[in-house]
């Protein structure tokens, strides 16, 4: 069997005759023409070196069919992939209550199947809240984990080819949770998501919990004017003044490792605004600023290892620590590019993150909406939950920490998984891939865009 991991975590577990039935099925669904080669079978049992090659091939195998947009898409690949999860997790298909939080903390909780899909989860909790349907695509459910102050750090976005019950409760950790937030990156869709109460409120309490735990940036003096705001409960003056910030609509990552501007430099990224954002602590402790716009991201990859594990056979090969590394090719000037890399556990969000902005701004070079990426499945026949549960309002906020001042001081302490988050591993039954993504929002860049 080999073993397909994401973001470091055991996917599922499948054999060659399972994955042999799924080329099978896409090459009558698709045609010989689309569908990669796949390893032949072979009569005679496979020497190890041949059990390796094997391997590789799958590797490749399943790398190409993810990273075409039509079989990487197609329900075939997805259901295949949901289906392998729940066998490897021996988690029946039954009713059970699953708990997803919102930005503010507060827990709604919807009533699904164990075998129900990311947007199978996404609608049932919209229809708890009463989101109304042409706004469900502005908003995504994260995997992430409760850190003891109380914020998140998080995991991943839940893919398509997941069952968000099945991830959440195969991790046996009551601190890996799932929450929902908007996911866009562009504050000019604030708008759309605005004119409905439900959404404002949402938006809202997404927007506080932000600044409550520094990832937006307020002086003295904006306390004051959004603390006033939220006094007077006007909640969509709160997100305008909001929007002016530094940081507004950035996911902050966890403190981690970078090559730049040289090797082992502590940093703090944070995505937003089509850019990651860098402050990093230099070896002489001073902390310097600084962003990458993703239209000069050539391509990027993210590299993943299993170190081998030095302990007993039996020991569990799930307790190995992964090694995650986001990499892209910059262009640091007219003529120059350079790779920068970044070692960090949230290195699949991070990419994912990379992703969206690129899908995003892509759609709206085409001139089209995102409105429409949110593909509702023809034969998907929504539940509307019969009772509905109303978003809370945040409490006010808090006096300004210090700490939050013009500079956090920082901790010294597959591209998008989608399977792509197949994890590359020392172990000869594990499926890996180091995920490579060209950036089509690069092509369109001109010698005055530098």
């Amino acid at each position: 069997a080999y073993n397909i991991h994401v973001n470091g975590v055991l996917h599922c577990r499948v054999r060659y005759s399972q994955l042999l039935g799924l080329h099978e099925q896409l090459r009558k669904e698709y045609g010989t023409n689309v569908v990669p080669a796949f390893p032949p079978k072979k009569i005679f049992t496979l020497t190890p070196a041949e059990v390796e090659q094997r391997r590789e091939q799958l590797e490749k195998y399943m790398q190409a069919v993810r990273q075409d947009p039509m079989l990487g898409g197609s329900e075939t690949f997805n259901s295949f992939l949901r289906k392998a999860q729940q066998e490897t997790q021996q988690i029946p298909t039954e009713e059970v209550v699953l708990e997803v939080l919102l930005s503010n903390g507060q827990k709604v909780k919807v009533t699904i199947l164990t075998s129900d899909q990311t947007e199978d989860v996404l609608e049932a909790v919209a229809s708890k809240l009463d989101l109304p349907d042409d706004l469900v695509g502005y908003f995504s459910l994260f995997l992430v984990r409760q850190t003891k102050d109380g914020a998140f750090s998080f995991v991943r976005k839940l893919q398509e080819f997941e069952l968000p019950y099945v991830s959440v409760t195969s991790l046996h950790n009551p601190e890996f949770q799932i929450i929902l937030r908007k996911s866009y990156w562009d504050s000019a869709y604030d708008d759309d998501v605005m004119e409905h109460r439900v959404g404002l409120n949402l938006l809202y309490a997404q927007t506080v919990s932000d600044i409550e735990h520094g990832w937006i940036l307020v002086n003295k003096e904006q306390h004051r004017q959004l603390k006033s705001l939220q006094e007077k409960v006007s909640k969509k003056e709160f997100i305008r003044l909001a929007q002016t910030l530094k940081y507004y609509g950035y996911l902050k990552f966890d403190p981690c490792v970078t090559d730049f501007p040289e090797k082992g430099c502590h940093v703090v990224v944070s995505a937003g605004n089509n850019e990651l954002n860098f402050q990093v602590r230099l070896p002489n402790e001073q902390i310097k600023e600084g962003s990458f716009k993703v239209t000069r991201m050539r391509c990027w990859r993210v590299t993943s290892s299993v170190p081998m594990s030095n302990g007993p056979s039996g020991s569990s090969p799930g307790k190995s620590e992964v090694k995650l590394e986001l990499a892209f090719e910059y262009l640091m000037s007219k003529d120059r590019l350079q790779w920068v890399t970044i070692t960090s556990p949230q290195a699949i969000m991070l990419s994912i993150c990379l992703q969206s902005m690129v899908d995003e701004l892509m759609v709206k070079k085409s001139g089209g909406s995102i409105r429409k990426m949110f593909r509702r499945r023809v034969n998907g026949a929504l539940r509307r939950s019969d009772s509905q549960q109303a978003v809370k309002s945040p409490p006010l906020l808090d006096s300004p920490d210090a700490s939050w001042e013009p500079m956090a001081k920082l901790s010294s302490k597959l591209t998008s998984v989608s399977l792509r988050g197949i994890s590359h591993s020392s172990s000869a039954n594990d499926v890996g891939a180091n995920d490579f993504h060209g950036n089509y929002a690069f092509e369109g860049i001109g010698d005055e865009d530098l």
